[in-house]
């Protein structure tokens, strides 16, 4: 029987993931998100459970130990990671789920779960990427041109993934990552239970 799809989602920050995944949850509300358990303060603006589950860094750390995430990482002193149970729970319902996760976070999701589809969204060319930046204007320049520098190390690592997205006009992009979502059914790390179904009763 055919499962879920786990599909990650990377890029750098100014590529504009949250908003393509703001519109194909709008397409497709059946579609799920993995949320990160995190052990910072909740920001103003944010509610529990939208994006960020807040945890204590107790809680946190007895979830490495046993195991229970996928990928995590200390960051100024608080640890954000991916819940493994959530993730395994909407693949054995048969429903997709996506992960945003940064390049290394992917890289370790993909070792624990190599059937994963990773998806990396690319800005049009490194000038627009810092045009988005800086037009947000809630950033100094020195800010800008960290996140420019942290881009930079993200694409070089972009081959590391199974598709790129390049996200020059948002509708375009969108259907982009439906198609992949769509043509991922058919893929034979999919599709290899149906072989053994196909052959079970046939004598050799």
């Amino acid at each position: 029987m055919s499962k879920g799809s786990v599909f990650i989602i990377s890029g750098p920050s100014g590529s504009g993931k949250d908003t393509l995944l703001g519109e194909l949850f709008k397409k497709y509300p059946e579609i799920l998100f993995s949320i990160s358990s995190v052990t910072r303060n909740m920001r103003e603006g944010e509610k529990e459970g939208e994006k960020y589950n807040f945890i204590t860094r107790e809680k946190f750390e007895s979830m490495i130990k046993e195991d229970k995430l996928l990928e995590y990482n200390l960051y100024v002193d608080n640890y954000y990671g991916t819940p493994r149970e959530p993730v395994e729970k909407a693949v054995s319902e048969n429903k997709d789920i996506f992960i945003e996760v940064d390049v290394n976070g992917a890289k370790s999701i993909r070792e624990k779960l190599p059937e994963a589809i990773s998806i990396f969204v690319m800005p049009p060319s490194f000038e627009e990427l810092k045009r988005r930046l800086s037009s947000r204007g809630t950033e100094t320049e020195e800010v800008v041109n960290l996140r420019m520098a942290a881009a930079l190390g993200e694409i070089k690592r972009a081959q590391e993934y199974d598709y790129i997205v390049v996200n020059d006009d948002l509708s375009t992009a969108v259907e982009d990552i439906i198609a992949i979502m769509k043509g991922s059914k058919f893929s034979l790390k999919k599709q290899n239970y149906i072989i053994n179904e196909v052959l079970k009763n046939v004598k050799s």
